[in-house]
């Protein structure tokens, strides 16, 4: 079976493509997996390391063809603010969760969640259920070219006295961009 090795980032190749895969949020994070275009090309995506695809990039086939990869519609959430503070106000509640959050000019959007969308309706935010395909930040540790960039993340293990009697830990990373917290109380850190 043929294999895509490399992805061509959107806006970054202009060949027709022999076929075209569509993909929803989850597919389109993958390092290795069998895939079935849809005029029938089937291949093997084979990536060195697993990449963020976005809808408009192209994954090179090791002849040389071009694949487009396709962002499928699923349901979402469009959030809407009363202005633009309103509108950061609300994506700082969103990033806090560490939700996928795509930002659009007037909104944000977000897979369907009944908690967080009786939450941000608790914030003041008008908010409509849509069908549009799904194509989020990729976050601060994803490189600058939406997930290609393959360069390795710092490690960020630590912990510090704070004079209070209690130890914290702070953002975890496991090398790939992903982390977690442990959140006890809050409190604010000035990191050089």
């Amino acid at each position: 079976m043929i294999r895509a090795t490399q992805v061509k980032p959107q806006h970054r190749w202009t060949e027709a493509p022999a076929d075209a895969v569509v993909l929803d949020f989850d597919d389109r994070h993958r390092r290795r997996m069998a895939m079935q275009g849809t005029r029938g090309l089937a291949f093997l995506l084979d990536l060195e390391n697993a990449v963020a695809l976005r809808g408009g990039d192209a994954l090179v086939l090791e002849d040389g063809r071009l694949v487009e990869v396709v962002a499928a519609p699923e349901p979402l959430l469009e959030i809407k603010g009363a202005d633009p503070y309103h509108l950061i106000r609300l994506a700082w509640h969103l990033g806090n969760r560490h939700l996928p959050t795509q930002i659009m000019p007037k909104g944000l959007r977000i897979r369907r969640d009944h908690v967080i969308e009786a939450m941000v309706r608790g914030l003041g935010a008008r908010v409509i259920e849509i069908e549009a395909p799904f194509d989020p930040e990729g976050g601060a540790y994803a490189g600058a070219t939406h997930g290609h960039a393959h360069e390795p993340v710092a490690h960020y293990d630590h912990a510090h006295d704070h004079g209070h009697g209690r130890d914290h830990e702070h953002h975890h990373h496991d090398g790939h961009g992903h982390h977690g917290h442990h959140h006890g109380h809050s409190h604010a850190h000035d990191h050089d």
